[in-house]
């Protein structure tokens, strides 16, 4: 395999895997305009497929460290492991990555034992689509909020519709942080975009608040609304 040079490796992603989820990231970052892509994978198909999106698109195996250093992945920065249904191949990858060093490296884990296995060997974030999916789609669900977004375990930001208990009132006068214990971060009203919230902001009928705080206490201000 002829070793790839890359330009500006610091400028650059490199994402191993490309199925649903590794084609669809691979794409949404080729799409900036700013960042160059390399994409990987074992099946040329899916490789051929993005071979004129990405702006490079190679066939190779990722467990193989020769492979990986031909390709410079070792000077990247940044690194997407989107390997799933293969354990055995998205580990050795990722152990790979950081064996490298590389300082900034995501992977896809399809189980609660994968993720805890890719901590484990180093991988600074690991995520699981469909289990984080799962989550948010339950809590939109079961409540009146308009999207939900869990940063870390206990603490989360929703949107949802401001409670007519805060309706004509300033959120100062409201005391939404005193009684509700959360922090109303940005509002916005139809036809308008979103704005920063202050402790002036008067909320009317129909606005649509961003809060923030203990996961329960944004949830129980949303079931408000």
């Amino acid at each position: 395999m002829k070793k790839l040079t890359v330009r500006q490796p610091n400028r650059s992603v490199a994402v191993i895997g490309l199925g649903r989820f590794g084609r669809s990231l691979a794409l949404e970052l080729a799409s900036s305009g700013d960042v160059d892509v390399l994409g990987i994978d074992s099946d040329r198909g899916l490789v051929d497929e993005l071979s004129t999106t990405l702006t490079h698109a190679v066939v190779a195996d990722s467990t193989r460290e020769d492979a990986l250093r031909q390709l410079s992945v070792h000077e990247f920065d940044r690194a997407v492991v989107g390997i799933g249904s293969n354990l055995e191949a998205s580990i050795l990858t990722a152990s790979l990555l950081v064996q490298f060093g590389i300082p900034h490296i995501w992977a896809k884990a399809i189980s609660e034992p994968h993720a805890r296995i890719l901590a484990q060997i180093g991988v600074q974030h690991v995520t699981r689509p469909e289990y984080d999916m799962g989550l948010r789609i339950a809590h939109l669900v079961r409540g009146r909020m308009q999207d939900f977004i869990e940063f870390e375990e206990g603490f989360a930001m929703v949107k949802t519709v401001a409670p007519p208990g805060l309706v004509g009132r300033t959120l100062h006068e409201a005391r939404v942080r005193a009684d509700h214990r959360v922090t109303v971060v940005a509002h916005h009203r139809p036809g308008e975009p979103f704005t920063y919230a202050t402790p002036d902001t008067l909320l009317q009928p129909g606005d649509v608040v961003i809060v923030s705080g203990a996961t329960r206490d944004v949830e129980r201000f949303s079931d408000l609304a």
